[in-house]
């Protein structure tokens, strides 16, 4: 028999679970990795730099394209930072509407992650239903802000605009008749609200389906049992937040600890894990989707039955309204100076956070009294998750190293920043 030599394997920027352009560098004793390096600078997508040459208000879009699973959360923590320095406080449906936003893009994240896991680890039915009710909730970020994706909805000093009347909804065509029609748009007959309303009381059963497909699944379990075990005080040292860190038993959760928005009016409960192996971390996230879709009909209550302004009155700092600014010249003079100069924010630092769905999604804003940032830092969960890439991996399998990637929900734009 030959000896097997130890020998260095390229993993990826290019392999499909690599989730973005991660690029590994394994050294290999056989199938077992003695080391993982991971290389980042393959994205390069200098969003803190660009955002330092442009007014205030014309970076939020960018937030939206740092990890582009979590859209409305990251404009949320940049969003918060501006207002801490122009010490303005939004009206408090925005701030319903931000949570409810937040839990929405937090179920979004979830469902894709648990889908693109399965299918890495080799369970495929789960990706296909996931996406599923991802379709209606991408429908609610299209009808508030007329994008699937990159929304921009989060202003400083409340949202763009109140939540819609009506719902999109589906049309006849060759490849769906008017039956298949009539039944998809029976929740889009009223309001966005009652359109999340009926989400809300129909999602805790497909979080059934997608655990009767996975949690006890013998394969899945072999797969994430013991893998990428993390302990509590070393996921503390690195830095883990979010599912990470709570998968190892820290019960740290911003909209716990440092309440935003208005997670300090609404009542849910906070997953922990016990082992910190990959299948903890997985029972943390699916818990999470429950939690968030509990929050969410809260707000669907209290948005339906308090109605207000969604938007600060201050035409300084936001636009007014397009009625008024078509009809009078100080309101188009606003409005021009708004979306051309932006504002001059006060001097000073701060540094604003939330509970972003991979973790801590972090912004510090300084200022020194122009119209642009002088200096803009975003705190990204998955850039510390990736630096514990070696010693979870390390004695493993090269197979384990998907698993280990999947749990950790790395999406490289918000890394390579």
């Amino acid at each position: 028999m030959a000896e097997i030599q130890n020998f260095t394997l390229n993993f990826g920027p290019q392999h499909p679970a690599a989730h973005g352009v991660l690029r590994l560098v394994l050294e290999m004793d056989g199938e077992v990795i003695q080391k993982a390096d991971p290389h980042v600078g393959l994205l390069h997508r200098a969003t803190e730099k660009l955002a330092e040459s442009k007014p205030f208000n014309h970076s939020i879009g960018y937030m939206d394209r740092l990890d582009y699973m979590s859209m409305m959360c990251n404009e949320h923590a940049y969003v918060r930072a501006i207002e801490r320095l122009l010490g303005v406080t939004p009206p408090l449906r925005a701030l319903y509407i931000r949570t409810m936003f937040d839990e929405i893009t937090r179920i979004l994240n979830h469902l894709l992650w648990i889908g693109s896991h399965g299918l890495d680890i080799g369970a495929m039915t789960v990706f296909l239903y996931a996406f599923r009710e991802r379709e209606d909730l991408m429908d609610c970020y299209e009808a508030v802000s007329g994008t699937r994706m990159h929304a921009t909805y989060y202003r400083p000093g409340g949202v763009y605009r109140d939540l819609p009347d009506a719902m999109p909804r589906y049309q006849a065509s060759r490849f769906r008749g008017e039956r298949d029609v009539k039944r998809r748009n029976e929740a889009r007959s009223g309001t966005m609200l009652d359109f999340l309303r009926d989400f809300t009381e129909r999602f805790p059963a497909c979080v059934d389906e997608y655990e009767s497909l996975l949690t006890e699944n013998r394969i899945w379990k072999q797969r994430t049992v013991n893998i990428g075990v993390l302990t509590p005080e070393r996921a503390l040292q690195l830095g883990c937040t979010g599912p990470m860190l709570r998968g190892s038993g820290v019960e740290w959760d911003l909209r716990r600890k440092q309440p935003y928005a208005a997670y300090d009016r609404v009542e849910f409960d906070v997953p922990v894990g016990v082992n910190g192996d990959c299948y903890d971390r997985y029972l943390c996230r699916v818990e999470e989707l429950r939690q968030a879709n509990r929050i969410i009909r809260q707000c669907v209550d209290w948005l339906a039955a308090n109605p207000g302004p969604v938007m600060l009155d201050d035409h300084k700092v936001t636009p007014p309204k397009r009625s008024e600014m078509k009809g009078d010249m100080e309101s188009l003079i606003h409005h021009f100076k708004l979306f051309t100069e932006g504002y001059c924010v006060p001097e000073g630092e701060t540094y604003a956070a939330v509970e972003a769905p991979k973790g801590e999604f972090g912004v510090w804003l300084v200022s020194d009294g122009a119209n642009k940032p002088y200096r803009v830092k975003c705190r990204a969960p998955g850039f510390a998750h990736l630096s514990a890439m070696d010693e979870l991996v390390r004695g493993h399998m090269l197979a384990d190293v998907v698993a280990v990637i999947g749990t950790m929900d790395i999406v490289f734009g918000e890394i390579d920043r």
